[in-house]
């Protein structure tokens, strides 16, 4: 009876995430024709890459008049946080053969961040499928609708979606912040590493860099 409430749990949250997260596919897809892409590659895009944060630093540096190996090799650089998030998955998912290319597509923040929530394996691994399903769907149906309706939307920034995918991030991360000391001071520290290095150094690798945190707190 436990397990059916705890994977219950999980399916509300992972549909939660999915669908809150995935409404920001709209900008996305908005800011992608802003700079310069067509509908036909704004949703290749987040069909093949699908994780906002690179595609959104992608569309940025190309916007702003960047090249585009320039702007990919800074969108790679700002989706290697998902390797690390694989690394940590890999034992709670415990995904076997082909399965795995699959699973792999779905490591994200999100994702991720659902996953590690849930307090049983069997509740993590549906929390992963449910966000991965829920947000995949919902962020390539916005993108194109985001696309397509560019033109009237003007700026993506002026709608405020920008802040969805972040605001439901930490939402379902505060239970684990609030009851432990430490992940506030990590959570703290890679704040002020990113904030720090934001002026100085180009899109994502402040998001990298912030990683350096977990060495401040293991060492104290």
């Amino acid at each position: 009876m436990e397990q059916t409430t705890h994977r219950a749990a999980a399916v509300r949250d992972g549909l939660g995430m999915g669908v809150a997260v995935g409404l920001s596919g709209i900008a996305f897809g908005a800011a992608a024709i802003t700079a310069g892409l067509s509908v036909p590659q704004a949703c290749v895009l987040s069909l093949l890459a699908f994780t906002g944060a690179s595609q959104f630093a992608l569309t940025g540096a190309v916007g702003a008049g960047g090249d585009l190996v320039t702007a990919t090799l800074g969108a790679l650089l700002l989706g290697g946080r998902n390797t690390l998030y694989g690394l940590r998955l890999a034992g709670l998912l415990r995904v076997r053969g082909a399965r795995r290319l699959l699973a792999a597509q779905g490591v994200i923040d999100e994702t991720t961040a659902v996953t590690l929530a849930q307090p049983t394996r069997e509740a993590s691994r549906t929390g992963f499928a449910t966000t991965f399903a829920s947000l995949y769907l919902t962020w390539n149906l916005t993108t194109l609708a985001g696309a397509y309706g560019a033109s009237f939307l003007g700026d993506p920034g002026v709608l405020g979606l920008d802040v969805v995918g972040p605001a439901a991030f930490l939402a379902i991360l505060w239970p684990r912040l609030t009851a432990s000391a430490e992940l506030r001071g990590l959570a703290g520290a890679a704040a002020v590493i990113a904030l720090c290095a934001t002026p100085f150094l180009p899109p994502g690798v402040p998001v990298l860099l912030s990683a350096a945190a977990v060495l401040v707190v293991m060492a104290r």
